[in-house]
């Protein structure tokens, strides 16, 4: 391709970066269309004008031009000449859009202050996190979808019930104001609905101060599938696929659309990389959830795709070398180590996965109709895996925005459809809680789990907060929970750690026990013991690891919980030298239905 003497540029004065790049004498702009003839960047800097700021052609396909005067906040497209198209584009790396198919605006990345935020994210053993949709969690119906000014009031909620990561579902663009936000128009771009680019940092900043983190998902199985300004970027494509951006055959096909990125062509796979890096670097978020990888690594979840496999192991490898301590995590749900095996091992180099062997089994053992269903196997199993020997590479939870949706319920609607708040869907529901706080694992719950929030997931329904008093007890045994779960009082340091071991199966009365430590002893060593039927127990027979008396540390079935519930319990055992369980001590219980109970021994 010929370029005029006109358009050519000095390149060593070229900026470098992508899309529209601020400095002090104006704005340089970057973008790759390797099939395009000519390409202008208009703007309410030069009128929209097509001749006014031509771009020259770099090397391998990219344009550059910088213009002097354009400055942040001043809209812009690329208008692109490709034969007889000609193309109006919004910059694929644009980090704010006026909307879905609006305009680019110049943004600077380094203008917000973040006030010399250096939180850390604590170690992967001591995270709680709170899957948080932005446009329900604290949204009002009248007003359109919630925003990150919105979540920001209700930070210090978080921090009281103990919450100390925050998952955030997906905010790059995306297409209408209501959405889950798996449907990726602009990657770069923070939906503008939410608050745009400042809105994410000031909630990213917020949380940071009150000791909370900010996991956010990407969506890099696909992109949109609708208002994709990439679509056909540059005006070339194969069998009316979707051009440079996208595989344009076979491959293409995602359940969620024709649209997915073609991961062997170098400048995509840059494009995603940057995106990656791009969250961790100018909004500090604390780790990245990979939205269900299966669908990278594969085209149908049989059909291997060698090279997606391949971009996630690269960027991975460089967010682990560049940015230790954050985490990253894969949505699979299809149990396969590999993904959190580290790259030098050829795996993935993800650190932790959503755990399918958690959630599936745990919710049908809570929501089985008949007790004679429940299965205590079941239940050990779910507790006991682990990917690569490390209970801490898996993610458990019992509600998620996958779970609670798609023809699925919140766990109290699927234990009782017609009285979501019956005793019956307290006690199951936190019994599903309960082993998720005290399995090997990173626990997760789901905005509104904590106060009963029933019926399904919706992106246009907020959070009903009046149940957050009217089920205040129950707030308040998760916030115990978690509160044990993290070993706030040097109580259950055990929760904690690694080990985990299931003493105590009897699927006659559907009871299990087990004991959870870290190096063991008073302080440490923690024995859940959980009644999975509809029976009161009382004189019930379990093993201790250690004579002499064990604290209990939380009755579900106190009334503090819920006025339903009836203090069912035998206070602290003395376990004395009676060999039970394979342990050298025991004692007797009792237990109310459905419930469970926490014991460990005070310190030395």
């Amino acid at each position: 391709m010929e370029t005029s003497a006109e358009q050519k540029l000095d390149e060593t004065k070229h900026q470098l970066g992508m899309g529209a790049i601020p400095h002090e004498n104006g704005t340089a702009f970057r973008v790759w269309a390797p099939n395009a003839d000519s390409i202008a960047v208009v703007g309410e800097f030069n009128d929209w004008s097509g001749d006014a700021n031509p771009m020259a052609l770099e090397e391998r396909g990219f344009w550059y031009a910088d213009v002097s005067g354009a400055v942040p906040g001043q809209r812009y497209r690329f208008l692109i000449r490709n034969g007889e198209q000609e193309l109006s584009r919004i910059d694929p790396y644009a980090r704010e859009v006026t909307n879905s198919v609006g305009d680019g605006v110049i943004y600077d990345t380094h203008s917000f202050d973040w006030e010399e935020d250096a939180f850390q994210l604590p170690t992967f053993n001591e995270l709680v996190i709170y899957e948080m949709h932005v446009g329900t969690f604290n949204g009002q119906d009248e007003d359109g979808p919630g925003g990150f000014a919105d979540a920001i009031q209700k930070l210090d909620y978080l921090k009281n019930l103990g919450i100390n990561a925050i998952e955030l579902m997906p905010a790059a663009e995306f297409a209408g104001d209501y959405s889950w936000g798996y449907n990726p128009a602009q990657i770069f771009a923070v939906e503008g609905a939410y608050g745009g680019p400042n809105g994410l940092k000031h909630f990213v900043k917020e949380a940071h101060r009150r000791g909370i983190g900010v996991i956010l998902d990407v969506v890099y199985n696909h992109f949109g599938p609708s208002d994709l300004s990439i679509w056909q970027f540059d005006g070339w494509s194969e069998n009316g696929k979707g051009g440079i951006y996208f595989y344009n055959d076979w491959k293409s096909k995602t359940p969620w659309g024709d649209t997915r990125p073609d991961y062997g062509r170098g400048e995509v796979r840059q494009y995603i990389h940057d995106n990656a890096l791009m969250w961790l670097e100018d909004y500090h978020v604390d780790g990245l959830r990979y939205d269900m990888t299966l669908f990278i690594r594969s085209v149908d979840g049989g059909t291997d795709l060698p090279e997606g496999w391949s971009m996630t192991r690269w960027i991975n490898d460089v967010i682990r070398k560049r940015f230790p301590g954050r985490i990253l995590i894969a949505e699979d749900l299809q149990n396969n180590e590999w993904l959190t095996k580290s790259p030098e091992e050829g795996g993935a180099g993800f650190l932790s996965q959503w755990d399918a062997k958690f959630v599936h089994p745990i919710r049908s053992v809570v929501t089985i109709l008949d007790d004679s269903d429940r299965s205590m196997e079941v239940v050990r199993n779910a507790l006991l895996y682990r990917y690569n020997g490390d209970a801490f590479q898996r993610v458990v939870y019992s509600e998620s925005h996958d779970e609670v949706a798609n023809g699925k319920a919140r766990v109290v609607s699927e234990v009782s459809a017609n009285h979501p708040h019956d005793v019956y869907a307290k006690r199951r529901s936190t019994l599903a809680a309960a082993m998720m706080f005290t399995a090997p694992g990173i626990p997760m719950l789901f905005q509104g789990q904590e106060f009963l929030q029933d019926g399904w997931f919706r992106d246009d329904k907020p959070l009903q907060w009046e149940l957050e008093t009217e089920f205040r007890g129950i707030k308040r045994l998760y916030r115990d929970l978690i509160h044990l779960r993290l070993n706030r009082a040097g109580l259950s340091r055990g929760l904690t750690g690694q080990n985990i071991d299931v003493f105590h199966l009897d699927d006659a009365n559907k009871v299990i026990a087990f004991r959870r430590w870290c190096e063991g002893g008073p302080g440490d060593s923690v024995v859940v013991v959980a009644n999975f039927a509809n029976q009161a127990l009382h004189d019930y027979r379990i093993g201790f690891p250690r004579e002499g008396v064990w604290r209990l540390r939380l009755n579900s079935d106190a009334k503090v919980y819920s006025d339903d519930f009836s203090n069912y319990a035998d206070g602290d055992p003395q376990a004395e030298a009676a060999p039970y369980d394979g342990q050298r001590f025991s004692d007797t219980v009792a237990l109310a239905p459905y419930s469970f109970q926490i014991f460990s021994q005070d310190p030395a």
